[in-house]
């Protein structure tokens, strides 16, 4: 029987584990989607929300990504699965998403009455964001890449502007809205499991998902099983880790 309690931040986090056996018990598909909604609330770069989350209920969908995820029982025994994919192909919606929204926040005033800082904020998302993100075949941002290392010689600058590191940072964004979910999930008694192993391919067809979409990991939900937790947690001593400048 599920706990209604909630759990403090700090009991979610040291609550949550990689569960890999659920309980054959059903969780609320609602409960789940609020704390999919509270994983959308996650930091992101430049807010630019890069990410899908497909919410799978379906008990054929699940045994067919459960099969794509070579049987693992996360995923065999799970009563709903939480696919959370980084769209990086999807920025230059996501730019016309934050220009539209700064300007409903400014009044939807003329250009030439914004503010210094207001024109600012848009620029970013004119013109800044689109020179990262943009490339062909990998050509401009190689060049780009190339022309921030020199100019970093003189100035700090950002180095990261390659088409492989604009993937890194959807990626991150993405682990982090998992995070977000997973310790929701906990809080609410409930459990997970995230999984990397598995056919991208095979689950991008499931999902239907265009080629350029990319999963960042697929998270098991249930109620852990008895046995579904192996092993006590393990983490290596926390001074070989905190360094203090």
């Amino acid at each position: 029987m599920v706990v209604t309690n909630e759990k403090s931040v700090s009991e979610a986090i040291k609550y949550r584990r990689s569960v890999r056996v659920f309980k054959n018990e059903p969780i609320d598909e609602q409960k789940v989607k609020e704390c999919i909604q509270l994983a959308a609330l996650a930091p992101t770069s430049s807010n630019m929300q890069l990410w899908e989350f497909y919410h799978v209920v379906s008990p054929e969908m699940i045994k067919q990504i459960a099969t794509a995820s070579f049987d693992q029982n996360a995923a065999k025994t799970a009563q709903q699965l939480v696919v959370v994919v980084a769209r990086k192909d999807l920025w230059r919606k996501r730019v016309k998403s934050n220009i539209d929204y700064l300007k409903n926040q400014y009044g939807n005033k003329p250009e030439s009455d914004y503010s210094k800082r207001e024109k600012f904020a848009l620029n970013y998302y004119q013109k800044i964001i689109p020179s990262l993100y943009f490339d062909f075949l990998g050509i401009i941002g190689m060049i780009k890449f190339i022309a921030f290392q020199i100019i970093g010689l003189f100035r700090p600058i950002y180095r990261q502007a390659r088409q492989s590191d604009m993937r890194i940072v959807a990626q991150k964004s993405a682990g982090l809205a998992a995070q977000n979910f997973m310790i929701s999930m906990a809080a609410i008694n409930y459990d997970t499991c995230p999984m990397e192993g598995f056919d991208s391919l095979r689950i991008k067809k499931i999902l239907n998902l265009p080629a350029s979409a990319e999963i960042n990991m697929i998270l098991g939900c249930g109620i852990r099983d008895e046995n579904g937790v192996y092993g006590e947690r393990f983490r290596i001593p926390f001074e070989e880790i905190y360094f203090k400048k």
